[in-house]
């Protein structure tokens, strides 16, 4: 177990420094990994920018658009635990959304239960580091709204499994034996956002609604990653997202 640095103290740094009084533009927002799903919906829909994350490397714009008569939020995040948490908070504080939908790829850990199903995270293994910042120190957090996310996902007949997944820091550091360890604990899945952001969402009082699609393969006798880029830009993740962001 890491070391806790949870505190409630008052914050000494504050959104409000850098963007002023906070809004409410949207309710609902797509947290989206893939430059190619965030391409598409840019070049298929009319999007308005109504934000802007902002960065010394670099600025992050919050768009809107229109699908099916409900207005939906979504930005490019960044990849980690770290600062993908920190771009939720921020896209909160400059747009006012406070439900959000995370879908990206990962790594599984059992290849023939996750092939060809979407993986839903029930809890997440925080080894990463953010998430001791937002909650109190313990091995896993929940994912309060796994079971909600099932019953949408039965609705729209998309085929899923649910299980333990494994947020961790370093792609580079998944050991056989951290993956051994993890896989005899129940992981399905490992990636590299999910702990923390649900740490933040949790201590904000934001909703998050994450999904997975596994593309690379993680075991103790070696890695397979065919599967990977198809993982990470499958447009069919986009559309499944836009159907959930309509029943939450």
């Amino acid at each position: 177990m890491l070391k806790d640095f949870y505190d409630e103290s008052e914050p000494i740094v504050h959104p409000e420094a850098f963007y002023g009084k906070k809004k409410h533009l949207i309710d609902k927002c797509l947290i989206i990994f893939s430059s190619e799903i965030h391409s598409y919906l840019l070049n298929n829909y009319k999007c308005e920018q109504i934000a802007l994350i902002t960065a010394c490397n670099g600025d992050t714009p919050v768009y809107v658009f229109e699908y099916k008569g409900e207005k939906i939020g979504f930005y490019l995040t960044a990849i980690g635990s770290a600062i993908a948490s920190s771009y939720c908070a921020e896209a909160n504080w400059i747009s006012g959304a406070r439900k959000f939908i995370m879908f990206g790829s990962c790594g599984s850990l059992d290849y023939e239960l996750t092939k060809g199903r979407f993986i839903i995270p029930t809890e997440s293994y925080r080894g990463e580091g953010c998430s001791y910042y937002y909650a109190k120190a313990a091995d896993y957090i929940k994912i309060p709204t796994a079971d909600q996310l099932e019953e949408i996902f039965n609705e729209l007949k998309a085929p899923y499994v649910k299980g333990k997944v494994w947020t961790t820091d370093s792609m580079i550091r998944e050991t056989k034996n951290l993956v051994a360890d993890r896989k005899k604990e129940g992981c399905i899945a490992v990636e590299m956002e999910l702990a923390g952001v649900q740490a933040l969402c949790d201590f904000y009082d934001f909703t998050l609604y994450d999904f997975l699609e596994a593309g690379d393969v993680l075991s103790e006798s070696g890695y397979e990653a065919d599967g990977l880029s198809e993982a990470n830009h499958n447009l069919n993740k986009l559309f499944l997202a836009l159907e959930v962001a309509l029943r939450i």
